[in-house]
């Protein structure tokens, strides 16, 4: 019998280290999950004392030309389409760019890697605020270089487009590269040096070993970089909301942005959450996709 309890408590140690992790997921993860979806399904009004159950009608609305909400929903997609479409490629590019290079034996590497990772520390309000007023069309410090080095001046960084999207996109790449720069770092000191040896001694160049070397030892590290750079894309809000207030009009209106706008501003959280759900199926589509490109096999 006390063998037996001794292996029954084996098998649930796991699972009590597990608990604490499984609760705090549980109350701060499924349960929002779970009064999100269950709003998405009401006509629910904070300012109003009954939330009628509608079913899918928040989200046939979408897809209704007829609909109150459906203009705009499709534009805050299309903005927000833009802007993941502009930025990720830069995402992944760029900070691949940079870890190559700050892989390499150099004086001051360390400090180098402190001042491309530096920006990332920073909130996205001081972001926001502090190139709000760098891009200033009148006093901003960049028209002011613009000027001095004889370049066009007055440029609406803020309120024109293509210029906003300019914007939007630099001040991102230049705030978050530094992240996806070191996770690509941590990812090339796990390739084995004798790899690279070996395809030297082969007789293969610098880009043959970064085919056929680098880029499959990062597949796993790419999965996950392209993932998470389409998904925080998608979810941008401060800085459109901050730098850009959605101008010019709401061009630059992303759907996060829309939904709070809509949830917490207009009291409407049946439609706002009912979006929320149609943009995460829409990044579940995406994400499965990029698993299934990218997904890595052991040989």
């Amino acid at each position: 019998m006390s063998a037996a309890n001794g292996v029954a408590h084996g098998r649930a140690t796991p699972y009590l280290f597990l608990l604490p992790y499984l609760a705090v997921f549980g109350v701060f993860g499924l349960l929002p999950i779970g009064l999100g979806v269950w709003l998405s399904l009401h006509q629910w009004d904070f300012s109003l004392p009954n939330k009628p159950f509608v079913g899918a009608d928040n989200y046939a609305e979408l897809f209704d030309p007829e609909s109150l909400v459906y203009g705009d929903w499709w534009e805050s997609v299309r903005a927000t389409g833009i802007f993941t479409v502009a930025s990720v490629p830069l995402l992944v590019v760029l900070p691949l760019g940079i870890a190559l290079l700050l892989n390499r034996s150099f004086p001051g590497r360390t400090f180098f890697r402190a001042v491309y990772f530096a920006p990332y520390v920073l909130g996205v309000a001081v972001i926001g605020l502090l190139w709000r007023f760098l891009l200033d069309a009148n006093l901003g410090f960049v028209n002011a270089v613009m000027e001095a080095a004889g370049l066009p001046s007055g440029t609406p960084w803020l309120t024109a487009t293509p210029y906003v999207w300019i914007s939007l996109v630099g001040v991102t790449v230049w705030w978050t590269c530094g992240f996806n720069a070191v996770i690509y770092l941590a990812g090339l000191q796990d390739i084995p040096a004798e790899l690279y040896e070996a395809a030297q001694v082969d007789g293969a160049g610098a880009w043959a070993r970064f085919r056929h070397v680098t880029l499959p030892g990062l597949r796993p590290v790419l999965l996950f970089v392209i993932t998470t750079t389409i998904i925080a894309s998608a979810n941008m809000f401060g800085q459109s909301y901050l730098i850009t207030q959605g101008a010019p009009g709401t061009e630059t209106r992303t759907v996060v942005a829309y939904v709070v706008d809509l949830g917490l501003g207009r009291n409407d959280a049946g439609r706002a959450a009912a979006m929320s759900v149609a943009l995460t199926l829409m990044l579940a589509i995406v994400s499965v996709a990029n698993f299934r490109l990218l997904r890595y096999r052991e040989d």
